[in-house]
């Protein structure tokens, strides 16, 4: 797989020596030429491409062979030109998938598939998420977004004495009958206590029984943004 990175800071230069050890070609556009060219002479980053130029410009891109590039992350320190790299890569180039680095929280509602980002990553709102995970029982954490926010991964622990304890879930027709989740809702994967399960993440299956403990379990889900509130109803 090709991927070209934009930006050659410590995030860029992190990312392009994951995924070239990972057997990947990678490309990184970097804009200062002596941080170009002190890469290139460490040897520290072997086996990827390093490019002196402007991301910014169709011509560069051009140059450096954005046409047959599989991915392409956009993560300088600059919102404004990660999402002018990733609309350029997008709509010129027809990348299939664009990932861009979000700096100011704030700037995150733009960073969508207007401006040809398919994968948005705001460090800030990570973070958030953890501590959320951490702290939260009994509310909904939101994890990730996909497709364009029209589908998140979200988390929610079970408080001590939830009605929702020892349920068993059900699979078939006859499952909404059953489960008071919104059919947009579905659970992908839960954390089980130690004592049932040795603290292992497991994927549920049909009379996987919910439980609840003084820290709570967690419990994964998949859901659109249309149903998040009718999914906080129905497991509050």
């Amino acid at each position: 797989m090709k991927v070209v990175i934009a930006g050659g800071g410590a995030v860029g230069t992190f990312i392009g020596d994951e995924l070239q050890r990972a057997g990947h070609t990678v490309h990184i556009i970097e804009l200062d030429e002596r941080r170009t060219e002190r890469a290139r002479a460490s040897g520290e980053h072997a086996g990827v491409e390093w490019h002196a130029a402007d991301a910014c410009e169709v011509d560069s891109l051009r140059t450096i062979g954005l046409d047959d590039a599989d991915v392409v992350a956009a993560v300088t320190g600059d919102d404004e030109d990660n999402l002018v790299i990733s609309l350029l890569a997008k709509q010129e180039f027809a990348v299939p998938r664009v990932v861009a680095r979000v700096n100011n929280p704030k700037n995150e509602w733009l960073f969508n598939e207007n401006w040809g980002v398919d994968v948005a990553v705001s460090t800030p709102h990570l973070l958030t998420a953890l501590v959320e995970e951490a702290v939260s029982v009994g509310s909904l954490v939101r994890l990730l977004s996909f497709e364009g926010g029209r589908a998140s991964l979200i988390e929610v622990t079970l408080a001590p004495g939830t009605p929702a304890a020892a349920r068993r879930r059900h699979t078939g027709r006859s499952s909404a009958s059953r489960d008071s989740r919104p059919r947009s809702t579905g659970i992908i994967g839960s954390s089980l206590p130690w004592e049932t399960k040795a603290g292992r993440a497991s994927r549920p299956g049909a009379g996987s029984r919910l439980t609840a403990r003084a820290s709570g379990s967690q419990e994964e889900s998949a859901t659109s943004p249309a149903k998040r509130s009718g999914s906080r109803s129905a497991r509050s």
